[in-house]
């Protein structure tokens, strides 16, 4: 039998290499690495998540561009169509007073614009100036058919294109809409006169 010696302790294996101080500080940077990969794994967790939500952003980002430019598009449309209705509105109400105002023209011609009528007269010719109605039509001023209509027509040796030598009935529009055209009576120049026109300019330009 062996016998223990009295005062004495067991003290554990201490590697021949190293210190007690130095064993513990490889036991910590064991555990250290062995933790190391549960901390990469949740790193990663959190930039998936963080990826996910940018691209979350992203999209609720342009869905809210997308919808304020439907809603400005709406408004704009929604802003056309009343001035639209307006202008339509309108010139069917100043429609209704040509009749009056042509009446008004003629007896302004004629000389029968006098007393109270012409200042009632005067009032309404104001009213619809304020509401944008614009007369046109003037003797002289070239043929268009968009805003001229022929009621007579002849031929003039001193006109050189088709030209409105009278007007029968003033045309009335309303910023760019027209709501009567003007009825008026051309002239158109004399058939060969142009051709004689011509011949003549040669002429002078020989004898030169």
């Amino acid at each position: 039998m062996s016998e223990e010696t009295p005062g004495f302790e067991e003290k554990p294996d201490v590697p021949s290499d190293g210190t007690p101080e130095e064993t513990e500080a490889a036991d910590s940077a064991d555990q250290a690495e062995g933790a190391a990969p549960a901390g990469d794994v949740t790193d990663v967790a959190l930039l998936a998540q963080l990826d996910q939500a940018r691209t979350a952003l992203t999209e609720r980002t342009a869905d809210l561009q997308r919808l304020q430019a439907e809603y400005q598009n709406y408004r704009r449309r929604v802003e056309r169509d009343r001035v639209t209705v307006k202008e339509i509105a309108v010139a069917s109400l100043l429609s209704e007073l040509l009749p009056v105002l042509d009446d008004v023209g003629r007896a302004r011609d004629h000389g029968e614009l006098v007393g109270g009528f012409k200042s009632v007269a005067e009032s309404l010719e104001t009213v619809v100036a304020k509401m944008g109605l614009q007369q046109f039509g003037k003797e002289g001023e070239p043929f268009d058919p968009t805003i001229h209509e022929a009621l007579m027509h002849s031929y003039a040796p001193d006109v050189t294109e088709t030209t409105c030598v009278a007007i029968l009935q003033p045309g009335y529009r309303i910023g760019e809409r027209t709501i009567r055209p003007a009825r008026v009576a051309v002239a158109e120049p004399q058939p060969g006169a142009q051709a004689k026109a011509e011949e003549s300019d040669d002429s002078e330009k020989d004898s030169e």
